[in-house]
């Protein structure tokens, strides 16, 4: 007998809630959580390189043209003139590599290149990248990468075809492989500065001007806008910039933010805001189960029945149709987001139901929050 079971509806998957009660305030947090100085940031640099000292997976000359064409090339540079159509090495691999510059990065100090696979080569364990200029967007060199590629994945095959992988062999890192030959500008205002939010709102904005003019040090920041706020540094302090941004990094303010609803249907995840709430509504759910039973009745010929009689097979399916019979249930309007999830237990819903009657409320206008669908 086989049976199969088709539900219509949302899969159950297991997920926490929220334990329902009162919900604390958001608590505070730093300034160098939430914010950045403008101007302090990391400057992208990028190169086009090769891994040399591969065991045979390297690009392919068919798949991957431009990989024997880099090689004459590099050997040209040399002064061995090699046609690049003669060129049909499996042990190197084209690759991009890429860094990032500290703010104020100084020339000497050491980065971590990243090497990714540019051709179809199969892994670069036991590589080697060859000396790699690395440029920024301005087509000026800021770096040279060198050095032996760490694979933290493994490929292995066998002669049937089948294979093994663990991880991404085809990305690797060099730790401390990048030397930066040239400085960026980073230039900070010693009369004023600017702090960034992260996540822009007029509430954490105005709250982090507050928080900077309550430190005793004078009337000094005014919000911009929702992401920026001015900082006017006091001619004391103009010498001693450094300690003063590190004591704005180091006051403390509560973050606001708008009610939001992040969903992702690809794993039945659900996460409510703290400011999530919802007017009284009346809700039904039910899931749909239909059951479909198949099975086969065989008849066979008796002892004597005559000659030239078969077995005959009869398929028999049985089609059965069930509907949860779900009452009404309230749930009330919360004011805060445990009363909320203590009205959405009491449904007895899974997650991936969860996110079926959130946008149901929403389109019925009873959810003050915004969904947002990974």
């Amino acid at each position: 007998m086989r049976g199969r079971r088709l539900c219509l509806g949302f899969a159950c998957v297991a997920a926490a809630f929220l334990a329902p009660g009162a919900v604390p305030a958001p608590a505070q947090v730093r300034v160098k959580d939430v914010a950045r100085v403008h101007g302090v940031r990391d400057n992208d640099v990028y190169g086009y390189g090769l891994v040399v000292g591969l065991a045979g997976t390297g690009d392919r000359a068919t798949a991957s043209p431009f990989t024997p064409q880099s090689i004459a090339n590099m050997l040209q540079r040399l002064g061995i003139a090699v046609p690049p159509l003669a060129l049909n090495s499996k042990n190197v691999a084209a690759v991009m590599v890429t860094a990032k510059l500290p703010p104020f990065v100084k020339a000497g100090a050491t980065l971590d290149a990243l090497v990714s696979s540019l051709g179809d080569s199969a892994t670069l364990q036991g590589g080697t990248l060859l000396l790699t200029p690395l440029q920024g967007p301005d087509g000026r060199v800021y770096a040279l990468a060198q050095g032996p590629v760490s694979v933290g994945g493994i490929i292995a095959s066998g002669g049937t075809g089948d294979s093994v992988q663990k991880n991404h062999p085809t990305v690797g890192r060099i730790p401390g492989g990048a030397l930066v030959e040239r400085e960026v500008a980073s230039v900070l205002d010693p009369s004023a500065i600017s702090l960034t939010l992260l996540q822009g709102d007029f509430t954490t904005a105005v709250r982090l001007a507050e928080a900077v003019n309550g430190a005793g040090m004078g009337s000094l920041a005014r919000a911009l806008n929702p992401t920026t706020v001015s900082v006017a540094v006091p001619p004391a302090e103009q010498v001693r910039l450094v300690e003063f941004i590190s004591r704005l990094e180091g006051l403390s303010l509560r973050v606001d933010a708008p009610a939001r609803v992040v969903i992702n249907e690809r794993t039945g995840t659900v996460v409510l805001g703290n400011q999530l709430r919802i007017a009284t509504v009346a809700i039904a759910h039910g899931n749909l189960i239909v059951q479909i039973k198949n099975e086969t009745q065989v008849s066979q010929p008796g002892a004597f029945a005559p000659i030239g009689s078969q077995t005959v097979v009869v398929p028999k399916s049985d089609v059965g149709v069930k509907e949860e019979k779900n009452q009404l249930a309230i749930v009330r309007e919360g004011a805060n987001i445990g009363d909320v999830v203590q009205g959405l237990n009491a449904l007895g819903v899974t997650p991936r139901d969860l996110i079926s009657i959130l946008q149901a409320i929403r389109q019925a206008g009873a959810l003050m929050a915004e969904i947002e669908i990974m």
